[in-house]
């Protein structure tokens, strides 16, 4: 039974599956939007808006304790300069969750994780300033 038992497996070990959420945030960071299932956004949700909420502090040592999730100097000072001031006065709820759809081959749900100051509409003008 799973009386009290918070989170999914997602059918890995504790290890692989803390090295693959921490792998997706780090992708979330970087990309500021990414596809993947469903259960692993909802899982990896709750990473990231731990690390914004960490970061908003602005310590040392929450910047300590960012790292020890991205394991990245360079993501950790993106998140600090570009990502937190766009949360400033949002007090939770950073990234947001959207349903795409189903994955062709094994009919698994697959899901939208972005931030939620991301808008489409900037990265496609930004794509065809490019170009």
């Amino acid at each position: 039974m799973r009386h009290r038992v918070d989170g999914r497996t997602l059918g890995k070990t504790t290890d692989h599956r803390g090295a693959m959420l921490r792998n997706i945030v780090k992708s979330l960071v970087t990309h500021e939007r990414i596809i993947t299932t469903h259960a692993k956004a909802v899982e990896a949700r709750k990473i990231a808006d731990r690390i914004i909420t960490y970061g908003k502090k602005g310590t040392l040592h929450s910047q300590r304790l960012i790292y020890n999730v991205l394991r990245d100097r360079g993501l950790v000072k993106k998140v600090m300069d570009e990502i937190i001031p766009n949360f400033d006065t949002r007090n939770g709820g950073y990234t947001r969750v959207i349903k795409k759809g189903f994955r062709r081959g094994d009919h698994s749900p697959v899901s939208i994780l972005e931030w939620v100051y991301f808008s489409i509409e900037n990265t496609e003008s930004d794509q065809t300033e490019d170009k």
